[in-house]
């Protein structure tokens, strides 16, 4: 069962950036959470390749893979070698797929729920930033998942130890039954991935709602609602740490964003 907290004042902010525990084995303060911003606390948790494709996705998603590489592969002909860092690419640059974007850092996901299409939407609803345990998530992971984390001494997976562990979507269709789903750390592929501290995680096929998975799965998982008559005064915060578009965005499109919120007049 998953927690929700909601946030009504600048200083709750603390609660989600926080979230580091003292671990004795390293005399360090750590934390293996990654979180996902949402602009609108009632959008679902859901993969652009379920959006898109509903319930063809099954069928659909060899297909958009496979004509994405035909013509990627020009930009990058790595992905030839591997449908993981197929995905991966695509996501990163709006391909539909099974794929679900988090970060590492509480600030990056706080900028996604405190940005908007349409900023005069900005005081109009609550936005959320979920809260995930990775070592949680893995403790579900089949068996010979397990033996990888053990032998390398890690609980994210890599390219690398996914591609050890399952041959491509299929099979790991099959190993997760929509019981359990991996997070892992994608190659530095572009500045972005970098500056975002990008996670994925793999949603297998037969698990129908996230969020249900969630909720009956997990008890670290935390929902922060951050209430709507708080959202500028966040967004101002974050922009004075310099977490912005410039930032996650790196490149003239970003700064290009950034300027036009700065630059917004209210109404």
């Amino acid at each position: 069962m998953y927690k929700t907290v909601e946030i009504d004042d600048i200083f709750g902010i603390s609660s989600l950036l926080t979230e580091q525990r003292y671990r004795p084995d390293l005399d360090r303060y750590r934390s293996l959470k990654v979180y996902r911003g949402m602009p609108d606390s009632g959008y679902k948790i859901v993969t652009s390749l379920r959006r898109v494709c509903k319930d063809k996705r099954r069928i659909l998603e060899s297909a958009i893979l496979s004509n994405f590489t035909k013509y990627a592969a020009l930009e990058d002909p790595s992905i030839e070698d591997s449908v993981w860092r197929q995905m991966i690419l695509g996501q990163h640059h709006g391909l539909p797929t099974r794929l679900l974007d988090w970060s590492f850092s509480p600030l990056t996901s706080l900028h996604f729920a405190m940005s908007e299409h349409d900023l005069s939407r900005m005081d109009k609803h609550d936005a959320v930033v979920w809260s995930v345990d990775v070592d949680e998530l893995h403790e579900m992971l089949p068996e010979k998942y397990q033996e990888i984390m053990k032998k390398e001494q890690t609980t994210v997976f890599s390219l690398k130890m996914l591609q050890n562990a399952c041959s491509g979507p299929k099979e790991y269709d099959l190993d997760m039954k929509g019981n359990a789903l991996l997070i892992v750390e994608p190659p530095s592929i572009e500045q972005r991935i970098i500056n975002q501290y990008s996670f994925f995680s793999i949603v297998p096929m037969e698990m129908e709602d996230v969020e249900t998975f969630l909720k009956e799965h997990t008890e670290k998982t935390v929902r922060y609602v951050i209430k709507k008559e708080i959202r500028w005064q966040v967004r101002d915060l974050l922009d004075q740490l310099n977490i912005s578009e410039r930032i996650v965005y790196p490149g003239l499109d970003g700064l290009s964003e950034w300027l036009a919120r700065h630059y917004y007049v209210k109404e």
